[in-house]
């Protein structure tokens, strides 16, 4: 039995209502954004401008380089090719996504970028960045409603202009180390000579620390593990591991308390 010319029409427009219901960016997909995005750090392909409007980038990388060249006349460089920047934070809009980068145009100089210290789950110090230039802000421009899209899909829109695939700070920290101190790193163990961060690195943090004064020398024990097992004790002077010692506590004994680390 064929439809009836209204019932197909209505039935067609309820499909392509539903489909345009589909092609909207979700709460999801907005969180998902926010938290992929923001705090990322990428290397600039291009001169970046300061510039007090964003900055307007279409979906496959392109951009206005008059404009963007003005920008920088009148403003000055936020990062040129090849630095370092960071994504500070995101606005999501009708038809654009706004990224403020190094802290956006009216940011201080270096004050987007904190001199830290390496850890398990970020980047190392990168050095002092006091004289870094101000920054700016890019919009990733539709013309239309944002479409569904993840932060993965947004970093290859802004490949031509951001590389976020490149190497993190982390492990550019693990190439600049001797060949020996990149082994042991990849095989989670500690050698003598090295610092505090590539132990952290190979090992994570140590479940105890102990100092120890003897003869006016100062050492201190990384203690990773409990018995029964094998435990690793790293000891340090100066800020360099001068002795790396495994045991195996036998089966049967009791852990002694656990302190946290100091």
């Amino acid at each position: 039995m064929r439809k009836s010319a209204p019932l197909a029409l209505l039935a067609a427009a309820c499909l392509s209502a539903s489909q345009a219901g589909g092609d909207k960016l979700t709460e999801a997909d907005r969180i998902e954004l926010v938290r992929g995005l923001t705090a990322e750090y990428a290397t600039a392909k291009v001169g970046l401008p300061r510039s007090k409007k964003a900055l307007d980038v279409d979906p496959k990388g392109a951009y206005d380089k008059s404009v963007w060249d003005g920008a920088s006349r009148q403003y000055g460089p936020a990062a040129r090719a090849g630095d370092l920047v960071q994504v500070t934070k995101i606005d999501i809009e009708s038809d654009r996504i706004v990224f403020e980068i190094n802290g956006g145009f009216n940011a201080g100089k270096g004050k987007w970028y904190q001199h830290v210290q390496i850890g398990m789950n970020g980047p190392i110090s990168q050095g002092d960045q006091s004289d870094a230039p101000g920054g700016t802000s890019i919009a990733l421009l539709f013309h239309n409603p944002v479409p569904p899209v993840n932060s993965a899909g947004i970093k290859k829109m802004l490949a031509p202009i951001l590389d976020f695939e490149k190497q993190t700070a982390t492990e550019t920290y693990v190439e600049s180390l001797p060949p020996e101190f990149q082994e042991a790193v990849k095989q989670k163990r500690a050698v003598e000579g090295m610092d505090r961060d590539a132990v952290l690195l190979a090992l994570g943090k140590p479940v105890r620390k102990v100092r120890e004064v003897q003869n006016g020398d100062e050492t201190e024990d990384w203690i990773y593990g409990v018995p029964p097992g094998k435990i690793v004790f790293v000891t340090f002077k100066d800020s360099k591991v001068i002795k790396v010692k495994e045991a195996y506590a036998g089966l049967g004994t009791v852990a002694p308390p656990v302190e946290p680390p100091h």
